[in-house]
């Protein structure tokens, strides 16, 4: 199966999605019970159960790389559901949301400031992340610099470029916007600079490499990154650090047959993670992550979805 490049058709509907109904799901959902999600739909002609099943994964990195992390995963699920399953290597967040809203994505793990907006547009259903053997989860948005920057607190980042990933990331764009503008009076375009780099290790590299003097950025995606050696620790200093956001979520196209959707549930909660690549890849954030924790969007994703409307994230999912 291959999948077009999505081009401006994307940029369209991530733009579109931006200034209307907050945390609203799209009127083609229902939501009966009331668990902020879209319902399984009552038409059995919109329930489907397809021949294989597309999995991604958040395009925070290099996404060539996570087939291989994902590889032990893809097989468990394949063996747990009895579906061939394909990894889908997502080069954007717009790209994977789409992909989802046009039913060509199935199973996938959305960054948590995209989650709401695959909730509500896409009929994203999430039902774990990955957390410690203790059930401890979650990730800092921290604002870094590199040594001799002049930037030494959040007030000299006046007059200077200051690097986002991309708009629908809480921790690479909407947490650090609102911070900027409504704790020290910064408002984008006026009083900084704003740039886009696309992904958290661009932000990184590029604070490191002294390409931007500031960036925003989820500190689990650089602990990763220092970890493999492609930055240096001394390179990056630390001027600001949150209080912590639900990490990535992983969940299910809300159209799948349930019984399907209940074999990938089971997939998730019974892989073992001893010497698998995925403990391999995610041992070194902090918490380390160990298991997959079962989990709401009505309660976990409040924090993400409290950040969205102090920055005044609004959806409107028509693209």
């Amino acid at each position: 199966m291959r999948f077009r490049s999505l081009g401006s058709a994307v940029a369209t509907f991530l733009l579109a999605a931006l200034p209307l109904c907050a945390h609203a799901l799209d009127q083609r959902f229902t939501d009966a019970n009331g668990d902020m999600v879209a319902d399984v739909p009552t038409d059995p002609k919109l329930v489907i159960d397809p021949p294989v099943l597309i999995f991604s994964y958040t395009p925070v990195e290099d996404p060539a790389m996570y087939a291989k992390v994902w590889d032990g995963f893809i097989k468990h699920l394949e063996k747990t559901t009895g579906k061939r399953v394909q990894f889908f290597p997502v080069q954007s967040n717009a790209a994977q949301l789409e992909a989802m809203r046009a039913g060509r994505l199935h199973v996938a793990g959305f960054n948590s400031g995209a989650v709401p907006l695959a909730v509500n547009c896409a009929g994203f259903v999430p039902f774990t992340l990955m957390a410690s053997r203790d059930g401890q989860y979650g990730y800092e948005m921290e604002i870094i610099t590199y040594p001799g920057s002049g930037v030494t607190r959040i007030e000299d980042i006046k007059g200077k470029k200051m690097a986002f990933t991309a708009q629908t990331s809480n921790s690479g764009y909407r947490a650090p916007s609102a911070l900027l503008k409504q704790s020290y009076g910064l408002e984008a375009g006026k009083d900084y600079e704003p740039v886009f780099s696309g992904k958290h290790d661009n932000s990184v590299i590029g604070v490191a490499n002294k390409d931007y003097p500031a960036a925003a950025i989820a500190n689990e995606v650089m602990h990763r990154i220092i970890e493999r050696g492609v930055v240096k620790k001394d390179q990056i200093i630390t001027i600001y650090k949150s209080k912590t956001y639900p990490t990535t979520g992983y969940g299910h196209v809300y159209n799948l047959k349930p019984e399907l959707a209940a074999k990938i549930r089971e997939a998730f909660f019974t892989f073992p993670w001893g010497g698998s690549e995925l403990q391999k890849e995610f041992a070194s954030t902090t918490p380390p992550m160990q298991k997959f924790l079962p989990i709401t969007y009505k309660d976990h994703w409040q924090s993400v979805r409290e950040s969205d409307e102090a920055v005044g994230v609004k959806y409107d999912c028509k693209g």
